[in-house]
């Protein structure tokens, strides 16, 4: 082969390649999925000129901050307040049928949500610039917006020292019928909190904790030592509730012979002053001393206000947006620098003792683990 002839080959390879990378470059910058990063302002005007936005939320104080994103903006808010399961079937028929709904979702029950409208790709999620390098990580998807706790409460009329130390000693006769519950059939959270005590992570420490209290390995009826704890935490007396409001006032109440506890919202101490109660969390109890679970910010997959939905999101991670929930002690925001109420801990405190939902393990286990519980509660 000439030398002519390969220095002509080896150009038309060169402008072959260069031809291919061009291509390459202008097709990966027309993909439709790539986010297209905006500075603040830029948002703010592109809202503006949608102005509007509609969100569905499972927390009703999502009211308090759309007036005062209205205020800031000038761009309306529709919002509506809806249960867990219908938020989630309302957005799983909407945008499945792309009927015009939700640009923005406030949803708690993270095995469904993650199992019914995230893994169907009914929902997108969204973290604003502002805020990648200040949320933790582990919040970022799906988006927590906030964090809420259940903690064991207890009548703390005689004394404020802490009744138990070991979950194992619900189980015992001295309890039964003495600590109340909200009925897991009729709120997801709480049926989540006993299907991750099934995990092998929070079952092990079950085991351990059984070990630490009776002095001796635990021996199985059931599948492991979550389950173990579930049949016999059930069948000592556990009294189901129908709220948790009703049950911290059932708890707390003062000049009850028998001193009693409950498994519910922290922030239901609030009322200790207000309703005349006596309620005192324990925060030293072996595994676990309660649970607290997400609530997600997350954009639907076919928004017609996208622009404003991110605005609202990114409002609604600072001090300002988040005003209407920060009055209470037991809900945190995602973002570690809106302070916390006085007395109350800081999230990274709770993230040591309590339970959080693993929304893979919860989609693929809970309807196992719901059913074993109505059993037991049955029987």
């Amino acid at each position: 082969m000439s030398k002519k002839l390969i220095t002509s080959l080896l150009a038309m390879f060169l402008v072959l390649s260069l031809v291919t990378a061009c291509g390459t470059k202008d097709d990966d910058e027309k993909q439709p999925d790539q986010e297209v990063v905006m500075t603040h302002e830029e948002l703010v005007e592109a809202a503006k000129a949608e102005g509007k936005v509609v969100v569905y939320s499972t927390t009703s104080r999502i009211a308090g901050a759309a007036e005062k994103f209205t205020a800031k903006y000038g761009i309306e808010v529709e919002s509506s307040n809806l249960k867990d399961g219908e938020l989630i079937e309302k957005v799983s028929r909407e945008v499945s049928g792309n009927i015009q709904g939700a640009d923005l979702v406030l949803a708690q029950d993270s095995g469904r949500v993650a199992g019914q409208l995230i893994n169907p790709g009914y929902l997108v999620n969204y973290v604003p610039e502002s805020f990648k390098d200040i949320i933790p990580e582990h919040y970022h998807s799906p988006l927590a917006f906030q964090l809420v706790n259940k903690v064991f409460i207890f009548n703390s009329e005689k004394g404020d020292d802490p009744v138990i130390d070991n979950v194992w000693e619900l189980t015992e006769p001295q309890w039964n019928g003495l600590v109340q519950f909200k009925d897991p059939n009729q709120e997801g959270v709480n049926s989540n909190f006993l299907t991750m005590v099934t995990s092998k992570e929070w079952s092990d420490k079950l085991a351990e904790a059984y070990k630490d209290h009776f002095g001796k390995e635990i021996e199985l009826t059931t599948d492991n030592a979550g389950f173990e704890w579930l049949k016999m935490f059930f069948n000592n007396g556990v009294v189901l509730g129908t709220s948790d409001t009703n049950i911290s006032e059932n708890v707390g109440i003062k000049g009850q012979a028998q001193t009693g506890m409950g498994l519910f919202v922290y922030s239901k101490t609030r009322f200790d002053e207000t309703k005349n109660l006596s309620l005192a969390p324990m925060t030293n109890i072996k595994p676990f001393s309660g649970f607290y679970y997400p609530i997600y910010l997350q954009l639907t997959s076919n928004a017609q206000n996208t622009a404003a939905a991110k605005l609202l999101i990114e409002f609604l991670l600072t001090e300002e947006g988040y005003e209407p929930w920060s009055s209470n002690v037991g809900a945190y925001s995602s973002n570690p620098n809106i302070p916390i109420n006085e007395g109350d801990h800081p999230l990274a405190f709770w993230e040591e003792i309590l339970v959080l939902e693993d929304p893979d393990f919860l989609y693929e286990n809970r309807s196992q683990v719901e059913e074993f519980v109505n059993k037991v509660i049955n029987e």
